[in-house]
């Protein structure tokens, strides 16, 4: 398996691949500058498990980076690494399909500490609900729907989004949690107090 760092200032670049390999020296790192690159990389390396994406590329505008990236790896981790406040964009690049928004400013530790949870995800216990630090606004929500027992078309009308839409929420929902199913999920919630939040 690979991973994919794609940001176009090459000090920064080089660091997070710096901290990729000493987090995990076994996986391949490939490095690039524009979002254009991607295909061309999946084409020669496969799906990566992880992408580190830069949210000002040379073609890319706001969230449209992780749109993109979320369309051509729908199953793939994706962090953005942004030098934007997280106040700025966090939400809206979790709305857009991020699994996790650190501020380049937070420093080499909280960056891997971060790195570190995506990689660590295969020896994890399987069957260990995870609680995470924050939740999206829209994963809040589908929690709320899930407890009030709520079908996919239900969701999908309430959030005048499609039902493929809201299968992909949940899906991510479910692995952000490491739980298997809809009761597992609102079970967690209301156990972990998530649906105060």
């Amino acid at each position: 398996m690979s991973i994919f760092v794609i940001d176009d200032h090459p000090l920064m670049r080089e660091a997070v691949v710096m901290l990729l390999r000493r987090l995990r020296a076994s996986t391949q790192v490939v490095e690039l500058e524009r979002l254009a690159s991607v295909s061309k990389a999946i084409a020669e390396h496969g799906e990566p498990e992880l992408v580190c994406l830069d949210l000002k590329l040379p073609d890319t505008n706001g969230v449209s980076g992780v749109r993109e990236i979320r369309q051509m790896l729908p199953d793939t981790s994706l962090i953005v690494l942004s030098a934007s406040p997280s106040s700025d964009y966090e939400d809206l690049a979790r709305e857009a399909g991020a699994d996790a928004y650190v501020e380049k400013s937070a420093g080499a530790a909280q960056i891997a500490k971060v790195l570190r949870e995506f990689l660590a995800d295969e020896v994890e216990d399987e069957n260990a609900p995870t609680i995470p630090d924050k939740l999206s606004k829209r994963q809040k929500q589908l929690l709320v729907m899930l407890d009030r027992g709520l079908s996919n078309r239900d969701i999908a009308e309430q959030l005048q989004i499609s039902e493929h839409t809201v299968k992909v929420h949940l899906w991510r929902l479910f692995r952000r949690l490491n739980v298997k199913s809809r009761s597992q999920a609102s079970h967690l919630a209301r156990t972990a107090g998530l649906l105060d939040l």
